[in-house]
């Protein structure tokens, strides 16, 4: 399977944040994409984010790899990168690596949009 990506801009009470949509498999094959994308986004000065993984049908550990490293991209400039996950099967990877202690995850991205930092 693929990836799909997408990206919006959304207005909340926690202020401006992008919404990067995240669709198929994130492994080896496919996270240099979602890397990519990060990379940009921070790039362009966008340093709120939420990366909505409703959509994730498999994630492996390249793919927590690359969410560690948009982490630490968006915290070099005062920044957040929270997640919107409720499948069990994806919160169990990152409750066995101990990532909920580091990683914000939401139920919604509405949620999300409105935490503040």
């Amino acid at each position: 399977m693929d990836l799909s990506l997408s990206t919006r801009n959304v207005s909340g009470p926690g202020g401006d944040r992008t919404v990067v949509e995240v669709g198929g498999e994130i492994d080896v094959y496919t996270a240099p994409k979602l890397r990519e994308q990060l990379v940009e986004l921070v790039n362009d000065g966008n340093y709120h984010l939420v990366v909505d993984m409703e959509g994730v049908d498999f994630l492996d550990s390249t793919g927590l790899g690359v969410l560690v490293g948009g982490l630490k991209r968006v915290r070099a400039h005062e920044g957040s990168l929270r997640l919107v996950c409720n499948q069990e099967r994806i919160l169990k990877i990152f409750r066995i690596t101990g990532l909920t202690k580091v990683f914000p995850i939401h139920t919604t991205v509405e949620e999300a949009v409105a935490a503040t930092d």
